[in-house]
């Protein structure tokens, strides 16, 4: 690849797709949703979700964070697709948590992206998550606190 604007459009969409996967674990709502168009759509099929604004997408990830005592996404690069100032790609992701109901979770799922250049950079038109594997076997770890207190134990050894 040769073409230094492909290069760097690229680079911003991973980071676009890392951004959005970071507002998301720091609970940064406003964040999230501005890295969509202001008519940005994100769909969750599996889950019968629609959020077809910035104002709907803040809301409803917000809603659904609440409903987890803990929760941890990863971000891995996938295929883009330049076409001016237009771009498909996927993302690949994978999720586990447990929800305040008690109930366990891990995915291993897509999402399928379009993205326009805005006056603002690059910004997602559309997320489409699409669900690949599910387990809802019980975890049986605790939350991050504990590590600290492994860690403190054997430095104290």
């Amino acid at each position: 690849m040769t073409d230094f604007q492909a290069i760097a459009d690229r680079v911003e969409l991973g980071a676009l797709c890392a951004e959005f996967t970071d507002a998301g674990m720091t609970h940064d709502y406003d964040r999230l949703a501005s890295l969509f168009t202001e008519d940005g759509l994100l769909r969750i099929p599996d889950g019968g979700i629609e959020l077809a604004s910035r104002a709907e997408i803040r809301r409803g990830i917000e809603r659904a964070r609440d409903l987890w005592e803990y929760f941890l996404q990863t971000v891995h690069p996938g295929s883009i697709r330049l076409d001016g100032d237009t771009a498909t790609g996927r993302a690949y992701i994978v999720e586990f948590g447990r929800l305040r109901d008690g109930s366990s979770h891990l995915n291993h799922s897509v999402y399928h992206d379009r993205y326009r250049r805005t006056a603002d950079g690059w910004k997602f038109t559309e997320r489409v998550y699409e669900m690949h594997y599910v387990d809802s076997t019980p975890l049986t770890g605790k939350a991050s606190p504990v590590l600290g207190e492994v860690l403190s134990a054997k430095l104290s050894d």
